[in-house]
């Protein structure tokens, strides 16, 4: 073959890919461009049509059954008629470590999908002449007796071209193995990058009985609120910065590597005791309380902290790391801004809650949820005016679960929106029962609560009508119950549907009132029609006889705003004569009765309870 032909001949790819939609949009781009390409569905026919003409370049799948890419590669190099074609991987897969296995295999380039056309056609061009000028190095060196003298310098100068084609491939290998263990943003080792320190610090402890190390895992408590308000671009900076503090608070020997979003992991070496790492937390705690000084904004930020032990008992980095992350969710959920130590009764809690959760589920589909119902009693006559619907959860093995430890859990896991609408469907169908038989008085209402989260769903209110149209429920004999972070919330979204549920003539009553940190100023802007006094407040009215607390106060609010006022948890006679001394409009609570199963309902009102 001589120069001129090695150059124009036409080039043969081959591409191995098991799937018809890759072969075709690949060939198509290489077809365009001047290049005969052959196809193959798997190894067997690869190795067949090798036989039959060998390709210029191939281009080789990852992911194919049977033999993957790596396999295939290997066997390529490993015959002597394939083992100097290029070999360039093609992979929907975007990990790092798949790239290094494919150079180890034996590859020279690797192109991701979906495929940047001119990309594909760059690589395929560059390969394609170095393996021209391979080609050229040894049809050179076929004649190098006959033209030692008039080649040399060609020979020399093209091998010089070849070292800096190897020189910039190790290069790019090195870059993207420093690109894959370091975070983009502020240059911290990343999660994967981490582990390996964790496990190396691990198998030194199990060996070394001297060497003792400690994990923290950092949450940043308000940075989602920056970084939604301000942008991310300030988000960006902002951690940037928090990432210079915390290594002004760490030793060079200690390792900081950021986790993605606003989550930082801290590897202590050589400490000799679990306070040092909890001094390390306090710096760290302390430094991130200063403001922070951005290029546009002024910014306080805090966080909150998990510490574990790093005991040579671990199997895994992972579970240290594990262990960590549960004691800073301990610490988030005891107030933010602190640190927390893990002990094994944490992960203990944190297995039983996943059981919860696993539970939950399975009792969604299977609706293992009752309906209690307590009477709310009208002060003024002491007859009964309606019942609360209160949830519980008949759970297969361990029995009747209260709301109160379960329904969070329902909340956090997006649950609360099937069990509502249950609980809503299921107490109309139960007033329009009792509504139909003569001893159930047509005055009487119920009480429904509806979880804060209901409000983000803009469909709230036309799931309610279609329960309402369904049961045929009059919306007068209906209170839904409230909490007041709904009206902390205080948005025009909120108030339309506040608004809407009023326009159809259902009462609204603010639950637990007292309890979070509603401002009195928001209420006038709801339309609200009765304010429930928490049980709490009830409970010291009777401590202190002298000044009775809250209550009086929220009683007077309640009727100030044109609103009854509502008391729940009341216990004792002596509670019910101060409130009612009080004016207070209604009362629930054990004294009347405890919630009951709605097949006794009835039977309860048709003794006419009077107090």
């Amino acid at each position: 073959m001589n120069d001129a032909n090695l150059h124009t001949h036409k080039k043969d790819i081959l591409i191995i890919d098991d799937t018809a939609d890759n072969l075709r949009v690949l060939s198509a781009i290489l077809i365009r461009e001047g290049y005969n390409v052959r196809k193959a569905l798997n190894w067997q026919m690869a190795l067949t049509a090798c036989k039959t003409v060998l390709p210029d370049l191939i281009l080789l799948d990852i992911m194919m059954p049977e033999i993957d890419g790596y396999e295939v590669c290997r066997r390529l190099k490993d015959w002597e008629k394939t083992q100097d074609i290029p070999v360039i991987f093609v992979s929907a897969l975007d990990d790092v470590f798949d790239k290094v296995k494919a150079f180890q295999a034996g590859g020279v380039d690797y192109i991701t999908k979906p495929f940047e056309f001119e990309e594909v056609l760059v690589r395929v061009q560059n390969q394609i002449a170095l393996r021209d000028t391979r080609l050229e190095i040894l049809h050179l060196n076929a004649e190098l007796e006959k033209r030692v003298k008039t080649r040399t310098q060609e020979l020399e100068e093209t091998l010089y071209k070849l070292q800096i084609e190897m020189s910039s491939r190790r290069e790019l290998q090195t870059k993207l193995l420093d690109i894959a263990l370091h975070d983009s943003l502020t240059g911290l080792p990343n999660r994967v990058l981490f582990i390996r320190q964790l496990e190396k610090s691990l198998n030194r402890a199990k060996q070394d009985c001297n060497y003792q190390f400690a994990v923290l895992f950092l949450d940043c408590d308000r940075f989602k609120i920056v970084n939604d308000s301000l942008g991310h671009f300030v988000g960006d900076e902002l951690l940037v910065a928090i990432s210079r503090r915390i290594q002004l608070s760490l030793s060079p020997f200690d390792t900081l590597a950021r986790f993605g979003g606003d989550e930082f992991a801290i590897l202590l070496e050589n400490i000799t005791s679990i306070e040092m790492a909890i001094d390390v937390a306090d710096r760290i705690k302390q430094k991130l309380s200063l403001a922070f000084k951005l290029s546009r904004y002024e910014v306080f930020m805090n966080a909150s902290i998990g510490i574990s032990w790093g005991s040579p008992s671990y199997d895994k980095p992972e579970y240290l790391l594990r262990d960590a992350d549960t004691a800073m969710y301990r610490a988030k959920s005891l107030g933010r801004a602190r640190y927390h130590v893990f002990d094994p009764d944490m992960h203990k809690k944190a297995i039983e809650l996943l059981e919860l959760e696993n539970d939950l589920r399975r009792a969604v589909e299977r609706q293992e949820f009752i309906i209690y119902y307590q009477p709310i009693v009208l002060l003024k006559t002491g007859k009964i005016a309606g019942f609360e619907a209160l949830v519980r959860w008949q759970h297969p093995t361990r029995g009747l679960i209260l709301p109160t430890d379960f329904i969070p859990a329902a909340e956090e896991m997006g649950l609360i929106y099937p069990i509502n609408t249950w609980i809503f469907q299921t107490v109309c169908q139960q007033l329009y029962t009792w509504q139909r038989n003569t001893k159930f008085p047509q005055d009487i209402t119920i009480s429904i609560n509806l979880s804060a989260r209901l409000f983000s769903n803009h469909n709230l209110v036309s799931i309610i009508d279609n329960i309402i149209y369904q049961t045929k429920i009059n919306p007068d004999h209906i209170e839904l119950e409230i909490t007041e972070s709904v009206i902390m919330e205080n948005s025009d979204a909120v108030k339309n549907i506040l608004q809407e549920l009023k326009q159809r003539k259902f009462k609204l009553v603010i639950d637990d009132f007292g309890t979070g940190y509603s401002s009195l100023s928001y209420l006038h802007s709801f339309p609200l029609n009765s304010l429930k006094i928490d049980k709490s407040f009830v409970k010291i009215m009777q401590e202190n006889q002298e000044n009775m607390g809250l209550v009086p106060a929220m009683i007077g609010i309640s009727h100030s705003m044109g609103m009854r006022a509502i008391a729940e948890g009341i216990e004792t006679p002596e509670q019910l004569a101060q409130l009612r001394s009080l004016n207070c409009d209604l009362g629930q609570g054990y004294l009347f009765s405890k919630p009951i199963k709605p097949e006794l309902v009835l039977e309860f009102l048709d003794t006419k309870p009077k107090w």
